[in-house]
């Protein structure tokens, strides 16, 4: 690139980092033999002076702050921050004004992902994450103009549930079949040249763009060893949303171009149309768009052409009827929530009972909440009786003995001869715990009593709501 050619910086493939040794010292130190000035009669548009403004870093602050996180190579955690600008805070102040400041590598973590394998995630430093903010908070409103009304992933005032019921919406006008591209390792494949060249369109001051660039190429460090990136957007980040959708909206224009139906949420994009001839030629187009304009990988395995109710967009799914299309909850997504709360319940086994409902609220809610515009709540009664029944049979494995378990079923309500019958039946925990003298005993309306979410009740209290 022509803004960056005369400036960019001569880095080392790999950098070890001494144990003890402090980290920024050793980046600013490293880059101080590389620093070259623009031209002086060049006077760029002052970006950076709207970003370093007291009252941009007095809002990024404070989103670091209430987002938490981890702490970066550095060590420094969130609540360290504000101490740590009090001394250190006018020097890096002075080398974002001057273009000199340079951002430490970010902390390697891999994290499951759904459908197998790992993500990988890069954790930027406390400070880099306070300025990636303060750098998000004045180029979005550049930049949020030109995005296209069929994008919704990480923009103000969208949101996944607005993109499924576009989705739905297309699907219930007649475009029943859908184009499903699945972008291969999207964050560790975008070129830096392309994604700098459209950031270029918009951003004229050139500290801001040499920032932007040594953001994406300040390497990964895993186990003390730093690995510079020659591709890719570090994910973990605030700043790589933003750039995910400034590099995508060329996606988003030549959809609209070819006057295409389409949801994109992130580097998840769906394009509905009426043939699966059509699907076809779409996916075949797109692919060749992607791959040879935008240097992208298309996973081949994961993109298709098929029915909306046979694939999933957003963990969401919609029902095969012509009229009243309406949005269900994919099967793929309940069995993760399956997952998740069946190690919540084999944890629970030596604990009391309010606690293991404390922990299973905080993710019923959570879940909940995301799924909340569903049309089919048939699931939803589905699972609050199997959450309900692991309950019942947590509470039969802690009573362990017959005699224990005949006392405690006279007590919930239960005559003599049959608790001490079912307590004695010789059947297992499971089968105990869908039988009528548990659900008896320990019925709806007492884990109710004991706080217990339940996902049919809160979806009406949510609808109550909207």
């Amino acid at each position: 690139m022509t803004t960056e050619a005369a400036e960019t910086p001569v880095q080392p493939a790999l950098t070890v980092v001494q144990s003890g040794q402090n980290p920024r010292s050793a980046a600013v130190e490293a880059a101080s033999v590389t620093v070259v000035k623009d031209n002086a009669h060049e006077e760029p548009t002052d970006v950076m002076s709207a970003v370093v403004d007291r009252p941009n870093m007095q809002r990024a602050y404070d989103r670091v702050l209430r987002n938490k996180g981890a702490p970066g190579v550095d060590g420094m955690k969130v609540g360290e921050l504000k101490d740590y600008l009090k001394t250190h805070w006018s020097t890096h102040k002075q080398e974002l004004l001057d273009g000199t400041y340079q951002p430490l590598p970010v902390r390697k973590v891999e994290i499951p992902k759904p459908g197998g394998g790992k993500r990988q995630l890069g954790i930027p430093t406390v400070l880099d994450r306070f300025i990636q903010q303060a750098l998000h908070q004045v180029l979005s409103p550049v930049f949020e103009p030109g995005f296209s009304k069929s994008s919704y992933g990480f923009r103000p005032g969208r949101s996944a549930g607005q993109a499924v019921q576009q989705a739905r919406d297309y699907v219930e006008a007649g475009h029943r079949w859908v184009v499903d591209i699945d972008l291969e390792a999207f964050f560790d494949r975008v070129n830096h040249d392309m994604l700098m060249a459209r950031v270029a369109r918009q951003v004229k001051d050139k500290r801001v763009l040499k920032l932007i660039r040594a953001y994406l190429e300040s390497g990964v460090c895993e186990g003390g060893l730093v690995t510079v990136r020659r591709e890719g957007t570090p994910q973990g980040g605030p700043l790589s949303p933003l750039l995910s959708n400034i590099l995508l909206t060329d996606l988003d224009r030549e959809l609209e171009k070819r006057e295409h139906k389409f949801c994109r949420y992130a580097d998840d994009c769906n394009i509905y149309v009426k043939s699966e001839k059509a699907g076809q030629r779409v996916l075949e187009s797109i692919t060749h768009y992607l791959e040879k304009k935008l240097k992208l990988r298309v996973n081949r395995g994961k993109s298709g052409v098929g029915r909306p109710w046979q694939r999933k967009f957003l963990g969401y799914t919609v029902c095969n009827r012509r009229q009243n299309v309406r949005l269900r909850i994919s099967p793929k997504a309940v069995m993760r929530l399956r997952g998740d709360l069946k190690a919540v319940f084999r944890r629970g086994r030596g604990r009391a009972l309010r606690r293991v409902i404390g922990e299973l609220n905080l993710k019923l809610r959570g879940w909940m909440h995301y799924y909340r515009h569903i049309g089919v709540k048939g699931i939803l009664q589905e699972l609050d009786g199997w959450i309900r029944r692991h309950l019942r049979k947590i509470l039969w494995l802690q009573w362990k003995r017959s005699y224990t378990r005949a006392k405690n079923l006279m007590r919930l309500g239960l005559d003599e001869k049959r608790a001490w019958n079912s307590a004695q039946n010789g059947r297992g925990s499971w089968w105990n715990a869908g039988a009528s003298h548990l659900n008896q005993a320990l019925p709806k309306k007492l884990f109710d009593r004991l706080g217990l979410v339940s996902l049919m009740g809160y979806y009406h209290q949510l609808k109550c709501l909207t």
